[in-house]
């Protein structure tokens, strides 16, 4: 899989507070440069520049009315990197979440957040996309929506992975192994982990995920470690090693889509690539301490997953 689209925007002159999705329409090449850069580091899945691609999002930049317009425009930028590529590339049109709680704990209906799911799908497959990848969710309630609402507009393949970002559960406290049960259910394509709070929590939500979701293929896209502040300059700790390492691990988990998220750029892809490829052992790093609550410690009728001990 490629890594991450907002970092190398960032890199490429985005301000804080700008819509990443307007530089669809508005910078296409730069957009395009970037895909590019992540088939050239091994990629074999592109994801689009759609992640606040929903009507909720843009509507905090009034972009809510051009959300086919923005969907299909992204799709386009993926597709000519992809298409220019001398092996298969596919275009995955990422769907982020819509950024507000649905009800009781918020305003949003359930019914409202499929819609803007399904019209965000429609634009994503208006514009050409392989697959529908709905990515960084907490709450089930969201991924069911979001995964029906694809369904309605779309007949093409559907991916989700959740954030693990709150001592090893998603926000809304949802377990890898709540997850991966519950979405093998809903018969998608693809499920899997991405973003989070560490590596460590990512890859223990991956080996959950493994254990109960039969032979559907397990996601992985970490974040490039946590972000930590250098000077006036706030970037991610992770190297090119320590991702690599990463993905050695996680596929040793059960993981078979494997990339990365924030702070990760084409540097951290190649590497990663190279290793899984075989080209290069996997370097000899362990993964940082992740802030997972065991919950055999809370429960005694809790049943771990089975994973390996991490060396100390």
């Amino acid at each position: 899989l490629d890594g991450a689209m907002g970092t190398q925007l960032f890199e490429a002159g985005l301000t804080a507070g700008e819509a990443p999705e307007l530089w669809s329409l508005e910078n296409p090449e730069e957009v395009q440069a970037i895909h590019r850069s992540y088939v050239q580091a091994g990629s074999d899945i592109l994801l689009t520049n759609t992640f606040g691609g929903n009507r909720h999002r843009l509507k905090l930049h009034r972009l809510q009315g051009q959300v086919a317009e923005l969907n299909a425009a992204a799709v386009a930028n993926a597709r000519v990197a992809a298409d220019e590529a001398d092996r298969t590339v596919l275009v995955a049109g990422s769907m982020g979440p819509t950024g507000e709680l649905i009800e009781p704990l918020g305003t949003l209906s359930v019914a409202e957040t499929e819609d803007a799911f399904a019209e965000q799908a429609a634009g994503l497959a208006a514009g050409g996309a392989d697959i529908i990848w709905i990515e960084t969710l907490s709450d089930l309630r969201e991924v069911e929506a979001a995964v029906r609402g694809a369904r309605r507009t779309t007949d093409l393949p559907v991916v989700a992975t959740l954030s693990y970002d709150t001592a090893g559960r998603t926000m809304m406290g949802l377990t890898g192994t709540e997850a991966g049960t519950r979405l093998a259910e809903l018969g998608i394509d693809g499920i899997g982990a991405n973003c989070g709070a560490n590596i460590a929590d990512t890859e223990a939500a991956i080996a959950d995920i493994s254990a109960v979701c039969g032979d559907i293929p397990v996601v992985s896209k970490a974040n490039a470690g946590i972000p930590v502040w250098k000077g006036a300059t706030l970037a991610y700790d992770a190297t090119p090693e320590v991702l690599a390492a990463h993905a050695h691990r996680t596929r040793m988990a059960g993981a078979s889509l494997i990339g990365a998220c924030c702070g990760s750029t084409p540097a951290h892809i190649s590497m990663m690539y190279r290793v899984l490829a075989g080209e290069i052992p996997a370097p000899d790093i362990d993964p940082p301490e992740g802030t997972r609550v065991d919950q055999s410690a809370i429960d005694p009728d809790h049943h771990r997953s089975g994973r390996r001990r991490r060396r100390r």
